[in-house]
């Protein structure tokens, strides 16, 4: 029922429309200036309450789970790459790509897991984009270093680096969250209107255009292979285990281990694809922005934010997390 209702709410019906848009030719495009400032508004958007929810919560409260999050993104990348050069045989180059976008998290995956807890009246707790914060970074900086040391590094590896660190959804998550903690609710509450208010219908058109961008890339999935099509679903479930089961452990509510279970198990598709293309350009992009974006991303927005909040019932039951 939780799944249905997940798929029959506006925001996966708006990004099935901008799929089949694309797949029947439509006409319809988005101004790139629209579809920029929209991914500018809801970062920072995100950030801002983020940093109020912050500002009230006590430091025991947030340090394990920092700490859980941090684990995650450093460690799989480590496994993703052994696996992908030792199962899949995959170059060098393609291995520590595909690592640093699997090891990292997709913002537009936790957009909509927040969504979903909105909508299904399960709380989450306010620090989480911080952790989503904590999460991006990391795990391209070792898919990058994994390249460079193993001698498939041959782009701009500080420049790369640099793109991650000021890249605009690191910026304006950190960001946000910083102005966020500063200014508190009583702050917060000026722009509350324009920054709550109207930021659903927006994310509604964010998903409109990500649907389109999506369907445009169905055709390159001849070019993952069969491997890598299974990895780009298995992986995330299991990594969305791992997350929902530490978040847990870490104290977290059952929507604050839903949303650490969907941030592990999303892959990166801004911020990752920026630097690997000038740290790794010998890497295919056809493999890792099709398996992150076609395949990963979809999965998790229509199945796997329903069967990560499954799983995190599922071990609570067990006892995990008290």
């Amino acid at each position: 029922a939780l799944a249905a209702a997940n798929l029959l709410s506006p925001l996966p019906l708006c990004f099935a429309l901008g799929a089949l848009a694309t797949l029947t030719r439509s006409d319809l495009r988005f101004p790139e200036p629209l579809y920029a400032g929209l991914s500018i508004y809801l970062m920072l958007s995100i950030g801002l309450r983020g940093g109020v929810e912050l500002g009230e919560a006590r430091l025991s409260e947030v340090a394990l789970p920092a700490l859980a999050a941090l684990a995650i993104g450093l460690c799989i990348p480590l496994w993703t790459y052994a696996l992908l050069r030792r199962l899949g045989g995959f170059s060098i180059a393609d291995a520590a790509a595909l690592a640093a976008h699997y090891g990292s998290v997709s913002a537009v995956t936790f957009v909509a897991v927040l969504a979903y807890m909105e909508a299904t009246g399960t709380r989450t707790e306010g620090f989480m984009p911080a952790l989503l914060a904590l999460m991006e970074a990391p795990a391209v900086m070792i898919g990058v270093g994994l390249a460079k040391l193993l001698g498939a590094g041959e782009g701009d590896m500080r420049g790369a680096l640099r793109e991650v660190v000021t890249g605009k959804s690191v910026l304006l998550l950190a960001g946000g969250l910083l102005i966020g903690l500063l200014t508190g609710a009583q702050g917060y509450a000026k722009v509350k209107p324009f920054f709550t208010d109207l930021y659903n219908g927006a994310l509604c058109l964010f998903l409109l255009e990500l649907g389109m961008i999506a369907a445009g890339r169905l055709r390159d999935f001849r070019a993952v292979g069969a491997f890598l099509g299974a990895f780009a679903i298995v992986m995330p479930v299991l990594h969305g285990a791992l997350g929902a089961a530490l978040g847990l452990a870490a104290g977290l509510s059952i929507g604050g281990a839903t949303t650490l279970a969907a941030l592990a198990a999303s892959a990166s598709y801004i911020a990752a694809p920026a630097a690997v293309r000038l740290a790794i350009p010998q890497a295919n992009p056809g493999l890792y922005l099709t398996a992150a974006l076609a395949i990963t991303f979809p999965f998790n927005l229509t199945l796997g934010i329903p069967l990560y909040r499954a799983m995190a019932l599922t071990f609570k039951n067990w006892g995990i997390g008290g």
